[in-house]
């Protein structure tokens, strides 16, 4: 049973893997160029952010917006932690990175999902960096940040989040809040780390688009078995390597990376185009990728650690839920058990008339990445929910003056 189901998570996110897009905006990017030379025949980084304003006005205008991917280039932060190292050594990750706007405005971080990168918000970023300053990182082994060969969990991700923010975001403003958003993994990652003591008293709000993670089992479900005897365990890992290496190899086929996207663009797949397919068989060339996929599978194929129910309990900020109601991976019934737990442990306010601990839900005509898909709607979404958190905040800056 442990078996089938590791292969069966095996499956599905090699899946997750290819629905989102890891890709690159500036030729001069050093791993840009250290990729794009393996790359036989590929267009050239900038290729990927040739749309123009006619070409977007030609789409279909619900879910493409009318500008450019004009986007900045990429920045890395030397991050210097303990994961990846040891308890006494540190080791230094070169995480990439990218903002975008105003500096003197409200911060608003984007935290893509498994398998993706910054560039997946290549729809989003521009639109809502007219408004505030935006940041959008590439988590730990996945887009262009590094792919070191270690142990990967949700704490990870956690810890990167509140680490990017005290060490590069609150150095560079004076103004400390800041609201999180993210996708699928990076939406569970915004909440897990909005949650944390270490940084919550800076978070205004928290979006969730299409936020994964596991519930606590309810009375009477099947609990997590117990591990097996060694030689059990070597069989079965070796067998989960085998599955995940297959997936790992024919997910990077063009044909099927399509393929898995329009299935995740139901409403519109339009955005389904060469580039983003392009984008993302570029960066499963890098050496490490395949091992970097495995570990994370077998990690986390049952889900994250920590219990969405737990982290939930521990927010103290407004909640948008921005949820592609077509999802065809995290059913809609994921958004709904949310906003059940958020009434019992934060009463049943939805709406931001009193306190700050309230929830709102956003239904988008969308899948799993409605950012992508349906941009339009969901910047709407944001831009609603930041101007209204961020004006809350403002509200008891000058009440705290008077």
């Amino acid at each position: 049973m442990k078996t089938h189901l590791l292969a069966a998570a095996a499956t599905v996110a090699a899946a997750l893997s290819l629905s989102t897009a890891s890709a690159f905006t500036a030729s001069n990017h050093p791993r840009v160029q250290g990729i794009a030379n393996i790359v036989h025949d590929s267009a050239a980084p900038s290729a990927l952010f040739s749309t123009t304003t006619e070409a977007a006005e030609s789409s279909n205008p619900i879910s493409s917006p009318a500008t450019t991917l004009d986007m900045p280039p990429y920045s890395i932060w030397e991050w210097n932690t303990h994961i990846g190292g040891s308890e006494n050594t540190k080791t230094t990750h070169s995480i990439n990175y990218l903002s975008m706007g105003d500096t003197s405005k409200p911060t608003l971080l984007l935290v893509h999902g498994f398998g993706a990168s910054s560039y997946h918000f290549r729809y989003n970023i521009p639109e809502l960096a007219k408004d505030y300053h935006v940041y959008a990182i590439d988590m730990l082994g996945f887009g262009w940040s590094d792919k070191p060969i270690m142990d990967y969990d949700a704490s990870v991700w956690r810890d990167q989040v509140i680490e990017f923010i005290d060490q590069v975001i609150h150095t560079e403003k004076e103004d400390k809040s800041i609201a999180i958003a993210g996708n699928s993994l990076g939406g569970y990652t915004a909440m897990y780390a909005a949650s944390d003591d270490r940084i919550k008293e800076h978070v205004r709000g928290c979006i969730l688009l299409n936020a994964a993670g596991r519930f606590r089992p309810e009375e009477g479900e099947e609990e997590t078995p117990s591990d097996p005897n060694p030689i059990v365990k070597s069989i079965s890992s070796a067998f989960q390597r085998f599955v995940i290496a297959c997936s790992f190899v024919i997910t990077k086929q063009p044909a099927r990376i399509e393929q898995i996207l329009k299935s995740v663009y139901p409403s519109d797949s339009s955005n389904v185009n060469s580039e983003l397919v392009e984008s993302i068989r570029v960066p499963a060339l890098d050496p490490n990728a395949a091992e970097v996929f495995y570990r994370v599978i077998t990690k986390n194929g049952s889900g994250p650690q920590a219990f969405v129910d737990d982290i939930i309990k521990e927010l103290e900020c407004p909640v948008l839920l921005a949820w592609g109601e077509k999802d065809p991976w995290i059913r809609p019934a994921a958004a709904d058990k949310m906003q059940m737990l958020h009434a019992e442990y934060h009463g049943k306010n939805v709406g931001g008339e009193s306190g700050s601990k309230w929830i709102k839900r956003v239904s988008i005509d969308a899948g799993h990445c409605p950012h992508d898909e349906a941009p339009v709607a969901v910047n709407a979404a944001i831009l609603g929910f930041a101007a209204e958190v961020f004006k809350e905040d403002e509200y008891v800056d000058l009440r705290a003056s008077l």
